[in-house]
Parts: C-alpha cells; sequence; structure tokens
C-alpha cells in the first residue's frame, strides 16, 4: 500500500497504483477520538493511535503558511557528551509524553552502538541520537517527536506505526527500514539513503512527499515486506 499524501483538504488521498480511496477526515466517525480512546484505551489500536496523532499533526500545520520549508542552514549547538554516564546508551521512555519534558536533562543516545535493542512504545520523543547505530532496533508504535539523528544508522529499523514528526533525520541510513502507517510530517530526510525502505501507508504533507521522492536512493525492495521503495511511497517511476 502507497503512502498517504496529504493535503490541505478534509480527507487523506491513499493512491496505489490507478485505484485511489478516501481515509476519513476529522470529522468521520470511523476515526477514533480522544474521548474515544479514554472510554477504551485497550480498544485502540497502534494503526489508529498513528492515524489519530497524524490527523492532529496536519490539522495543526494547515494554518502554517504553504510550502514552507525548514532550513537546512540551521545550526545546533548541543552540550558535549557525558561519557562518564555508563547508563547512558539506554532506551528510557516518559510516561508524560514529549520524553525530555518529563527529564531534568537531555535525553542523549549520541554516538551510541544500540542494535537490535527493543524501544517499541517507547516515548522518546526530542533525543539526541546524532551518529548512533539503532540498526534493526524495533520501533514499533514509538514516539519520536522532534528527534535529532543526523548522520545515524537505522538500516533494517521498524517504525511501523510510530510517530516522528518533525525529526531531523539527515544524512542517515534507512537501508530496509520499515515505515508503515508512521506519521512523517515535517521531518527531514535530506541525504538520507533510503533504499529498500517501505514507507507503506505513511503519513506525510505533499511538500514533504516531494522532497522524498528526490532523493536518489529511493529505490529497491524491502527484503521484509516485498514493498517496492518508490511505489510504497507513492512516488512517480
Amino acid at each position: 500500500m502507497a503512502a498517504a499524501v496529504v493535503s490541505q483538504g478534509d480527507a487523506f488521498m491513499h493512491t496505489s497504483g490507478a485505484s485511489k480511496f478516501h481515509v476519513p477526515s476529522l470529522r468521520s466517525k470511523n476515526v477514533v477520538s480522544p474521548q474515544m480512546a479514554m472510554k477504551s484505551p485497550i480498544e485502540v489500536s497502534g494503526k489508529q493511535v498513528a492515524s489519530l496523532v497524524a490527523g492532529a499533526v496536519l490539522l495543526g500545520s494547515s494554518m502554517l503558511p504553504l510550502n514552507v520549508e525548514a532550513d537546512s542552514s540551521l545550526k545546533f549547538n548541543f552540550p558535549p557528551i557525558d561519557r562518564k554516564d555508563k547508563d547512558r546508551c539506554t532506551f528510557r521512555s516518559s510516561a508524560i509524553g514529549q520524553a525530555n519534558a518529563a527529564r531534568d536533562k537531555l535525553y542523549d543516545l549520541r554516538e551510541c552502538s544500540m542494535s537490535g535493542k527493543d524501544a517499541t512504545g517507547f516515548d522518546l520523543a526530542g533525543a539526541l541520537m546524532q551518529k548512533g547505530d539503532f540498526s534493526k532496533v524495533k520501533f514499533k508504535d514509538a514516539v519520536m517527536s522532534k528527534v535529532f539523528a543526523n548522520e545515524a544508522t537505522f538500516d533494517g529499523a521498524d517504525f511501523s506505526n510510530a510517530v516522528m514528526d518533525r525529526g531531523t533525520w539527515r544524512k542517515s541510513s534507512f537501508k530496509g527500514a520499515i515505515f508503515a502507517n508512521a506519521v512523517l510530517s515535517g521531518s527531514e530526510f535530506e541525504g538520507s539513503d533510503l533504499t529498500d525502505a517501505d514507507f507503506s501507508d505513511t503519513y506525510m504533507g505533499d511538500f514533504d512527499n516531494k522532497k522524498i521522492c528526490k532523493n536518489p536512493t529511493l529505490q529497491g525492495t524491502n527484503p521484509v515486506t516485498g514493498a517496492d521503495t518508490r511505489a510504497s511511497a507513492s512516488c512517480r517511476k
């Protein structure tokens, strides 16, 4: 299934080949509301949560001017890595949301080697992951909003149903990664290797989609799902 390329309209449009079908808008009774989630939290699937969050993110972005591209020249100044902290390279979740806001210091995973770890359902929002090795990590249902992960390795990682909006993932490697049903709105993948990645059913705006489609590495077939990389992102051949 191709990515859901979202415009400013009421409904999301999934496009796959010649067939088209609409995903209900935020006003549809088929979309899980926050009230429904509070009444029946056990019955809300990861896919429904991702869909709800995608709607909220895109609704907020609709109030901003169209086609506003993030300034790729922005410089980030972070404190030095605390290499004396032996527990630094550990996945820790926050139950409050926006993980860094719930901690007394930055969630620093820079240059950490965490290949094959499991971060399913974790709140990693705002984490610093620059130059780290996160290959084959399970990020299913994880919240990764505003993550800074330039020049990191995510080969074979599974981001299914993850919320990855407004993240910075420039010059990182995502060979064979799975983004099925993930929220990617406002995230930057400039210069990243997307070979064999699967973008099926991901949520992103028109402008985000156009930038990903221009990536020359957007090709191949995902070794796990069998999805054609370029087709899964709703890009033309």
